[in-house]
């Protein structure tokens, strides 16, 4: 029921899903009243859906304490389906205060994961590259940092299929003494653990683009800045673009000439095919999907759920995260 073209957006989307996927099933959870008439009108949908009626929904500006409180929501319901078992992953475009609120709660952290982190992919010159954390947590330490690259090493493996993806921190420089604490500890613990061979230190913000490694790892501030400028570096390419092909007649027929290419580009650097961030570091599979995406976008964000499901992801962190335990007492004795 979240998203600002909720539930019209996720009928449409789960319409996708049903094509990509005829043999998922959905439990759809939201007012009835309005879910149900939706519903006999796509037929595709329905095929893969059992609707549930939820007696309320989280508005997109609801405070989190708001969510915790109110025990009838579609949200709530969802998160709770997963914590007992009844369904493996969860995904919303709803308000995402409110679902990592719901989502600590109710699905809660696996063993041995201090804090969740939002994960996503993000283009590069060179593929497809993970980060994280991208907001779920502002203020992180150490041991923080060495646990999202574990998860988002799992994390690349699933969705972008690499058998060994390599890591980066993010850092003010790609120089060893470049950092405070908190980063140069991360890199030792990452140095001699399991994943040396894939660790390539530090990385700077322009690494991101260039793909100098799979996975950016960074903390939940840094991390939301760099989406949001990268997001808006996008747009500004595509506005001056658009702006430059359409200044004189020559121009024009610049762009005719130019046109597969720049179709192209366009898909490659199309927003639904990046839409789904996933909390990693819980109890069970929780995507957010952007607001604003629409249905093609929606059905990358249950794909990207799916993957998730299908590939154990969760137990690819559990496995990666025994391997830290030895490495990561020393330097925490120490303190």
């Amino acid at each position: 029921m979240g998203g600002d073209g909720a539930p019209d957006i996720v009928i449409k989307g789960l319409a996708i899903t049903a094509e990509r996927h005829p043999k998922a099933r959905i439990l759809l959870i939201g007012d009835e009243t309005v879910l149900g008439p939706m519903l006999a009108r796509s037929k595709r949908a329905a095929s893969i859906c059992t609707l549930r009626h939820a007696g309320s929904a989280i508005s997109m500006d609801a405070k989190p304490t708001l969510a915790l409180r109110v025990r009838n929501s579609s949200m709530r319901l969802a998160m709770d389906a997963v914590a007992t078992g009844e369904a493996q992953g969860v995904v919303s475009a709803g308000n995402s205060g409110a679902m990592l609120a719901l989502a600590k709660v109710v699905v809660k952290t696996m063993p041995g994961i201090d804090r969740p982190a939002l994960a996503a992919l993000s283009p590069s010159a060179r593929g497809d590259v993970v980060m994280l954390d991208l907001g779920a947590n502002v203020v992180c330490d150490w041991r923080n940092l060495v646990e999202f690259a574990v998860m988002g090493e799992a994390f690349a493996r699933t969705v972008l299929g690499l058998p060994a993806p390599t890591i980066g921190l993010l850092n003010v420089g790609a120089e060893q003494m470049k950092g405070d604490d908190r980063v140069q500890k991360a890199a030792d613990v990452l140095r001699g653990s399991k994943l040396a061979a894939q660790f390539r230190g530090f990385v700077e913000g322009h690494d991101i683009t260039a793909g100098t490694t799979d996975v950016v790892v960074t903390d939940g501030f840094t991390g939301n800045i760099a989406l949001k400028t990268g997001e808006g570096a996008l747009r500004l390419v595509g506005e001056m673009l658009k702006q430059v092909f359409s200044s004189s007649a020559v121009s024009k027929l610049g762009y005719i000439l130019a046109r597969p290419g720049l179709e192209r580009m366009r898909e490659w650097l199309n927003p639904a095919r990046y839409n789904g961030a996933v909390l990693v570091g819980l109890n069970g599979v929780v995507v957010k999907s952007h607001g604003g995406a629409d249905a093609e976008g929606f059905a990358h964000a249950v794909d990207v759920a799916m993957d998730m499901v299908t590939h154990g992801f969760n137990e690819r962190i559990r496995t990666g995260l025994q391997q830290f335990e030895l490495q990561a007492a020393p330097i925490a004795a120490a303190e």
